[in-house]
């Protein structure tokens, strides 16, 4: 490793502290600070393949395999002790956050798309999102209940939100879903939705709550996943969608993941070029181009919401806030 690398990964970790974990998790936002001032988790950090490094997965893999470490001393003997297991999970698994309560950013917009639609999410991880109409929503003003279930606990998502939101009166129309990932997440095993509660970071027990709630939701009305790469394996996905639905490919903090920017842009070819509605929900560095065109947003650390290339909405990145700016 060389000290570039190390001040690389350095500058990394603090950024996040600063710009993602911030008001969202001060356990996670303290040790990202002491992470980036410390020479030997620094070094284990740089052990790893580079595309392995990201704080979120560093940081749950600990929590998995340890606990969540009070200070920075207490991470340093979880790494002397169980370095290996640590290593081991940060190899094998992947930053899959899977937060249902996205779909209330998601679902004014796909409420004016031509009803019915076929929607495929990619990066879909469990394919929770994919359930959006059996949730419940709570904007303030405006309340969506959620449709009768057999499921005893469904969740609401609360969402705040300002501008000119088009709020819809009832859930949009859901002919055929599907769901994109490279490692689909089984909702029927422990091991997987174990994993997907460690991804909620510390002091945001309300998200854990909802995602057991989708989650049983999700076991009684499982999404239909489709292991496969975005780059190379949607076109044949979006093939098999009835003609009759209007179809729509949609993301959320996932091509952040792709590299490099060029192949974000020919994924985002690709949906254009089959005709797709393309909803985009991504940090605002993601699509650089799409950010050009946005005005500025309200607080830091929103994700930018475009429908088809054209910005419309800064959104929470847990879906806690929605501000609508778009026509």
């Amino acid at each position: 490793m060389t000290q570039a690398e190390l001040k690389s990964i350095s500058e990394r970790y603090a950024a996040f502290a600063a710009d993602e974990a911030r008001g969202s998790s001060e356990a996670y936002e303290k040790l990202a600070l002491a992470i980036a001032q410390s020479g030997d988790v620094l070094e284990f950090i740089a052990t790893l393949p580079a595309e392995r490094r990201q704080p979120n997965l560093f940081l749950a893999a600990v929590r998995h395999v340890r606990g969540v470490p009070r200070d920075v001393d207490d991470l340093r003997q979880f790494l002397r002790t169980s370095h290996t297991p640590i290593r081991e999970v940060m190899l094998s698994r992947t930053t899959q956050t899977n937060e249902p309560a996205r779909c209330a950013v998601l679902l004014p917009l796909l409420a004016q798309l031509p009803q019915p639609l076929a929607l495929i999410e990619v990066g879909a991880s469990a394919g929770l999102c994919l359930l959006m109409d059996r949730y419940g929503y709570d904007y303030g003003d405006a309340r969506i209940d959620p449709a009768p279930s057999d499921v005893a606990c469904v969740p609401v998502f609360t969402c705040k939100v300002s501008g000119a939101v088009p709020i819809p009166k009832a859930i949009p129309s859901i002919a055929w879903r599907a769901g994109l990932d490279l490692n689909p997440i089984d909702v029927r095993s422990e091991q997987d939705t174990a994993w997907l509660e460690t991804l909620v970071w510390p002091g945001q027990e309300v998200r854990v709550t909802r995602l057991r709630a989708a989650i049983n939701l999700a076991r009684r009305h499982p999404p239909h996943l489709v292991k496969g790469d975005l780059l190379t394996d949607l076109p044949q996905l979006m093939a098999t969608a009835p003609r009759a639905a209007t179809l729509v490919v949609f993301h959320t903090a996932v091509l952040g993941y792709v590299l490099p920017p060029s192949a974000r842009e020919r994924f985002a070819a690709t949906v254009k070029d089959a005709g797709a509605q393309w909803i985009s929900n991504e940090a605002p560095g993601v699509f650089r181009s799409i950010a050009s065109k946005a005005p500025p947003s309200p607080v830091s650390g929103r994700f930018l919401m475009a429908l088809n290339g054209a910005p419309v909405a800064w959104t929470g990145p847990h879906g806690q806030s929605l501000d609508w700016f778009g026509t």
